[in-house]
C-alpha cells in the first residue's frame, strides 16, 4: 500500500529548517550573506516586493525607496544599461553570477561597461516611473527572474526610536 505524502511549500521547508536547527529564514537563504548594502542613504521602504503568479503576471518586481537623493551600487559590478525605458530613466549593474540590479528613475553620468564598487554613488533620483517624488525603484533579477532584493540585503532595517522634544 503506498502513501501519500504531500509537499509543502518552500516557504514552510524554510520556516521548518529554521525552527529545528535555529538558522533564522534569513541566514538559510544564501543571497542574505553576500554583503550587499542599500543603494539609498535613508532607507524607507516605500512599497514591497511582490511576485507575479506567473511571467507575465501582475506585481511588483522590486522594493521602491523614499527619501531618495543619492542612488549608490548595492554591490560591485559593471554598469549594464543606462538610458530611457518607458519614459523613466534606468541604469542596471550586473554583478556577475547571475545578478543583476535595475535602479529607477535614475539620472547618471556612468556609461555602459563601466565598473562600480559597493556603496559608490551611481546616480541621482529623477522625475518619472510609478512611484512618487524621489523615490527610487529597486529591483534585482537573478539568472533572469525577479527577486526580492531583501534577500540580499537581510531584511528591513530596525526601526530606532528617537528621543522627543
Amino acid at each position: 500500500m503506498r502513501h501519500f505524502v504531500p509537499r509543502a511549500p518552500a516557504l514552510l521547508v524554510v520556516v521548518l529548517l529554521a525552527v529545528t536547527t535555529g538558522v533564522s529564514p534569513a541566514a538559510a537563504d544564501d543571497l542574505s550573506e553576500r554583503g550587499w548594502v542599500w543603494p539609498v542613504d535613508d532607507v524607507q521602504l516605500v512599497r514591497r516586493f511582490e511576485a507575479p503568479a506567473h511571467a507575465y503576471g501582475p506585481g511588483h518586481r522590486g522594493v521602491d525607496l523614499g527619501s531618495a537623493v543619492t542612488v549608490r551600487a548595492p554591490a560591485a559590478g559593471r554598469i549594464a544599461f543606462v538610458g530611457m525605458v518607458a519614459g523613466r530613466a534606468v541604469v542596471t549593474i550586473d554583478h556577475g553570477d547571475g545578478l543583476v540590479t535595475t535602479l529607477e528613475p535614475v539620472l547618471t553620468d556612468r556609461e555602459v561597461g563601466d565598473a562600480v564598487s559597493r556603496g559608490s554613488p551611481v546616480g541621482v533620483v529623477a522625475a518619472g516611473g510609478h512611484a512618487g517624488p524621489g523615490t527610487v525603484h529597486f529591483g534585482v533579477r537573478r539568472e533572469g527572474e525577479y527577486i526580492n532584493p531583501l534577500r540580499l540585503l537581510g531584511g528591513v532595517p530596525r526601526a530606532v526610536l528617537l528621543p522627543c522634544c
